[in-house]
C-alpha cells in the first residue's frame, strides 16, 4: 500500500513508519488506485494523467467507494452510485450544504461543560469565553442552534468571532436561567421546532438521545455527531414527507414533476446496468 507520490518514487508503507523500504516494481503485477468518492472526475483525470507519464512494468486500474451519476467514466470499479448534494462523515463540517444545516455548538463545535463550569454563573461564563474549539468548519453554517440562554450571546457571539466561525444566524433558548431550562427539560422539542420551521436539510446534534428524539419530532434525518451515526426517520415517517412533497410538486409544477420522475427513473437503471 502507498499513495500516488510514492508508487512514482517507488516506495511503499510499511508499519510503524511511512515510505521506508524500496519497491521492487517488476515484481509487481497490477496496481489499483483508489480514492474515496468521485463527485466531477477533475482528480481522478489528473490522478490518470500523472501516471501515465510514467513507464510502469505493470497495469493500473481505478476504483472509487463512491461515485456520482457519471463518475463511472473516470474509473473501472465502484462501489455504489451517490447523486448530488451529499455529504460523507469525513467531511460533513467542512461542506458547501452547511449553509442548509442546522448545528448545536457544545459537543460539536467544542466541548461540553463540565459540572463545574456549568454554574449558570462565572464559571460558566469563563467555559464560553475560553473553551477550545473541537472543529472549525471552513464553510458558512446556516443556523447555529444552541441550548444555551439568550443572556450568554455577547459570550457565544465573541467566541465564534475568535475563532473565525462563520454562520449565518444564532438561535438560543430565550429562558431566564439553568434552573428554568432544566425544569422544562424540552432540549430536543425546541431544537425539532427550529428544524422544522427554518427548512434546513440536516441537524447535527451532539447528543444521540436529543437526535432520536429530533429525528422523531420531525421526520427528518439528523447526524450525531456522538458517535458518527445518521438518524433516519422511520419508514411511515418518510413516506408520509416524500407522498406530501410529491403532492406538493404536482400542484406547484403539474408539467414538470413527470419528466424529473422519469429522468430519475432512467438514471436509476442505467446505472445498474454500468454496474
Amino acid at each position: 500500500m502507498t499513495d500516488v507520490q510514492n508508487l512514482c518514487e517507488g516506495k511503499i508503507f510499511e508499519a510503524g513508519s511511512r515510505c521506508e523500504d524500496e519497491l521492487l516494481l517488476d515484481e509487481i503485477d497490477s496496481v489499483l488506485v483508489i480514492d474515496d468518492s468521485v463527485l466531477t472526475g477533475s482528480q481522478m483525470t489528473e490522478t490518470r494523467a500523472r501516471l501515465s507519464e510514467r513507464d510502469f512494468p505493470f497495469d493500473i486500474q481505478f476504483g472509487a467507494i463512491y461515485i456520482s451519476p457519471r463518475g463511472h467514466q473516470y474509473v473501472d470499479y465502484w462501489s455504489e452510485v451517490v447523486s448530488s448534494p451529499r455529504v460523507f462523515e469525513w467531511n460533513i463540517l467542512h461542506h458547501t450544504q452547511l449553509k442548509n444545516f442546522c448545528v448545536d455548538i457544545d459537543g460539536v463545535l467544542c466541548r461540553d461543560p463540565t459540572s463545574e463550569e456549568n454554574d449558570d454563573g462565572e464559571n460558566y461564563r469563563e467555559f464560553l469565553t475560553e473553551v477550545e474549539p473541537n472543529i472549525v468548519p471552513d464553510q458558512r453554517i446556516g443556523w447555529l442552534v444552541t441550548s444555551r440562554l439568550e443572556k450568554y450571546r455577547p459570550e457565544t457571539e465573541a467566541w465564534l468571532e475568535e475563532h473565525s466561525i462563520d454562520y449565518e444566524r444564532l438561535v438560543m433558548m430565550d429562558l431566564p436561567d439553568m434552573e428554568t431550562r432544566r425544569a422544562q427539560g424540552n432540549h430536543a422539542q425546541y431544537k425539532a421546532d427550529v428544524y422544522d420551521s427554518v427548512g434546513a436539510d440536516l441537524f447535527i446534534e451532539s447528543n444521540l438521545k436529543q437526535a432520536t428524539e429530533i429525528c422523531e419530532e420531525t421526520n427528518k434525518p439528523v447526524f450525531c455527531y456522538e458517535n458518527n451515526e445518521m438518524i433516519q426517520p422511520g419508514m411511515a415517517g418518510r413516506a408520509y414527507r416524500k407522498s406530501a412533497e410529491t403532492a406538493s410538486g404536482i400542484r406547484d409544477n403539474p408539467v414538470m414533476l413527470p419528466a424529473r420522475v422519469g429522468h430519475k427513473l432512467i438514471s436509476r437503471c442505467y446505472h445498474r446496468i454500468a454496474r
